[in-house]
């Protein structure tokens, strides 16, 4: 742990590779700035992890490889003296901020990481290319960095996934650790896009997080109310059973919920949550949806409507004016109730 007191700036290679001694591990969080409680939350996990021999290094970079827009990148919001203090406060020893000379010193790189199929779905198919700049400049700074553990956010999934497969596929020296969403307290996860949004699209980005807990609430429902069922007695009306148990609510709902069957799951999902995202297409201002997904954690593949067990992942992305959300949620099929 740095003993300064201060959290350390470093612009370079070489100030990183000769910064602080230390006796623990050395954990860091890659970040492109303008941090928020979602990052205070991995910096946190990372200081734990990393402990009081350790070190956290923060990395602040907005890498060019990942916008497909110059607008966007133009856009996007730079603010170092706030992330420091955000970065300390949360228990970081350094962050390193280099400039993009430093971290593409020839130019744009000729040789990069492909994504594979898996970096061509879904994010990988609105943005084309955005998974292999964003792994290429991953191995990068675990190149510089050396860290023994790396911790992302569940938030961008696919990112963690893609980010697991490349440290699998090509044998990197590192843990990579998820940490889980973090989100306001009406529900939208935090962001830092959601800057862009004003009182009224802020109200519509909702439903993104809405729809997610709906489809949840509604699989939730679905298999409680099986496990239920499979307990009556079969020769007795299946509506009045779960009447006498408490659940009358559900028994008016005979075709939506009462009726439900373990392989009504995905698409009772993706209806539960298509509702509420249809809702706020027509809406003002208008949410623009971009995909709706229900897939498999392990490659992004869409899950088939007659999965009965296992785990998933429900993305969405969509535009509220001219910003664009994301977020999911891990479901899992088949839980015991």
């Amino acid at each position: 742990m740095n003993t300064t007191g201060a959290t350390a700036l470093l612009r370079t290679a070489a100030e990183l590779d000769t910064f602080g001694a230390r006796k623990g591990p050395r954990a860091v969080v890659m970040t492109m700035g303008a941090l928020h409680e979602g990052h205070a939350s991995l910096i946190r996990a990372a200081r734990t992890a990393a402990g009081p021999d350790g070190q956290v290094v923060v990395t602040v970079f907005v890498n060019p490889l990942q916008f497909g827009e110059a607008a966007d990148l133009d856009r996007y919001p730079r603010t170092l003296d706030a992330d420091l203090a955000v970065a300390g406060a949360a228990g970081a020893d350094a962050v390193f901020a280099p400039s993009v000379d430093e971290v593409y010193p020839g130019g744009e790189p000729q040789v990069r990481i492909d994504a594979g199929p898996m970096g061509e779905r879904l994010e990988g198919a609105s943005r084309p290319g955005h998974f292999d700049g964003m792994l290429t400049v991953v191995a990068k700074m675990l190149h510089l960095t050396r860290p023994d553990a790396a911790f992302f956010g569940q938030k961008d999934a696919q990112q963690l996934a893609l980010v697991r497969r490349m440290v699998r596929d090509l044998n990197f020296p590192v843990e990579i650790v998820g940490v889980e969403t973090v989100r306001e307290p009406d529900g939208l996860a935090l962001s830092s896009r959601n800057r862009f949004l004003d009182a009224e699209e802020r109200r519509t980005a909702l439903a993104l997080s809405r729809a997610l807990f709906a489809a949840r609430d509604r699989l939730a429902a679905q298999q409680a109310l099986h496990a239920r069922a499979q307990t009556t007695t079969a020769t007795t009306g299946r509506a009045a059973a779960l009447t006498r148990l408490g659940e009358v609510r559900a028994a008016a709902d005979t075709q939506a919920v009462a009726w439900a069957r373990p392989d009504d799951g995905p698409a009772a999902v993706r209806a539960a949550a298509r509702t509420i995202l249809d809702d706020a297409a027509a809406g003002q201002p208008p949410l623009a949806l971009d995909y709706l997904a229900l897939v498999d954690p392990a490659d992004f593949t869409e899950i088939p409507d007659d999965r009965t067990t296992g785990d998933a992942i429900l993305a969405v992305a969509a535009r509220v004016g001219i910003t664009r959300l994301i977020d999911n949620i891990p479901l899992t099929f088949g839980a015991d109730t």
